[in-house]
């Protein structure tokens, strides 16, 4: 079964570029964003890891950790690193794993239904791990999934803006409208009244009876 909203993300182990990891322990207080990708030196992953690099800044202003995982290994990503600072501008200073053993790939479910069909005829194609993006809080639960297939690369400006999105709306009774993005008004919760949604959150602007906006609170 596949991981939902709210789930612990599985903890695990693993040897890294930037040494052992031993997921909830590296996560710490932070957030913590988990992508994965078929194979190092592939032209897709070489761009979406050279984006994940130029915005490494971005993440640690959200106080968010970035982790890659590939099935290759810890040697095959240092000397793939060299690439992905070519393609971006910037060294790529942010952890990948070797999951070469498919354990964390398993345990978040990035393999494609081909991998679980009979082994007869299948292709180590069959065995690379989609696209996924995985946004866990510091309470070690998953806030927020994606999934792109193999042939599509990734918009890290869209996983930023949602990075965003479910920060400003943790714990709080607050979401966001469709297109959001910081310093737009946010929709207040139902769960509040006028009167106590307005104390805590200042002036109303009521579209609709349950669409009350709000001014960004950050």
């Amino acid at each position: 079964m596949s991981l939902r909203i709210n789930d612990i993300a599985p903890d695990f182990t693993a040897e890294s570029t930037e040494g052992t990891i031993r997921f909830h322990e590296w996560i710490g207080d932070s957030y913590a964003i988990i992508f994965s990708h078929p194979r190092d030196f592939t032209p897709v992953c070489t761009t979406e890891f050279g984006a994940v690099a130029q915005l490494a800044p971005e993440f640690e202003a959200r106080n968010t950790k970035v982790l890659g995982v590939s099935v290759d290994s810890v040697d095959d990503h240092r000397k793939w690193k060299a690439d992905i600072a070519k393609v971006a501008g910037v060294p790529a200073n942010f952890a990948i794993i070797d999951d070469r053993d498919l354990t964390v790939a398993k345990a978040y479910d990035m393999l494609p239904a081909e991998y679980y069909l009979p082994t007869e005829g299948r292709t180590p194609a069959d065995s690379a791990t989609v696209r996924t993006v995985f946004i866990i809080g510091p309470d070690k639960k998953v806030r927020l999934t994606m999934t792109y297939p193999m042939s599509v690369g990734r918009n890290f400006a869209e996983i930023l803006r949602a990075l965003d999105a479910v920060r400003r709306t943790d714990g709080v009774p607050l979401a966001t409208p469709a297109n959001w993005v910081p310093g737009q008004d946010v929709i207040v919760a139902l769960s509040l009244d006028d009167r106590a949604a307005e104390e805590k959150f200042g002036p109303l602007d009521i579209k609709l009876p349950y669409l009350r906006y709000a001014k960004d609170p950050a």
